[in-house]
């Protein structure tokens, strides 16, 4: 009865301590989230919302994904300025910021991607942005 309940113990110890990388990327996740829903329906680049900016994927010259846009970043007057992209297939999961400039949306069935010129090895070649644990 007593190794069941230490199994138990130990296993919600090991849940309290979860990584703090993740517990950083849960909350950009969920700050970008509630970000996404105060801006509403408002369009804020390239004709989209920020929600849907949010559901773009970043395809590189090849065509191919080459990252995701984690999070909208925003000027003090309330413009768009670059968006924080994590790069597809890092490990661990690395994120870069990418101008506007470099972007293109692309309608893709039914929703709009984001393409780009770079290369999965452009942005991996960009400074990577630390998340605050």
């Amino acid at each position: 009865m007593k190794i069941p309940l230490l199994i138990a113990a130990c296993g919600l110890a090991l849940a309290a301590c979860s990584d703090p990388q993740d517990a950083a990327e849960d909350r950009l996740e969920q700050q970008a989230q509630d970000s996404a829903t105060a801006s509403g329906l408002a369009v804020v680049a390239f004709g989209l919302t920020e929600a849907q900016l949010l559901d773009a994927e970043i395809i590189g010259a090849n065509g191919q994904e080459v990252g995701d846009v984690a999070r909208v970043l925003r000027t003090a007057d309330g413009g768009v300025s670059q968006l924080l992209v994590e790069i597809e297939d890092s490990d661990p999961d690395r994120f870069v910021h990418v101008p506007l400039s470099d972007l293109t949306p692309v309608k893709r069935g039914t929703g709009t991607d984001l393409s780009t010129s770079m290369t999965r090895a452009d942005l991996k070649a960009l400074p990577s942005v630390p998340l605050r644990p």
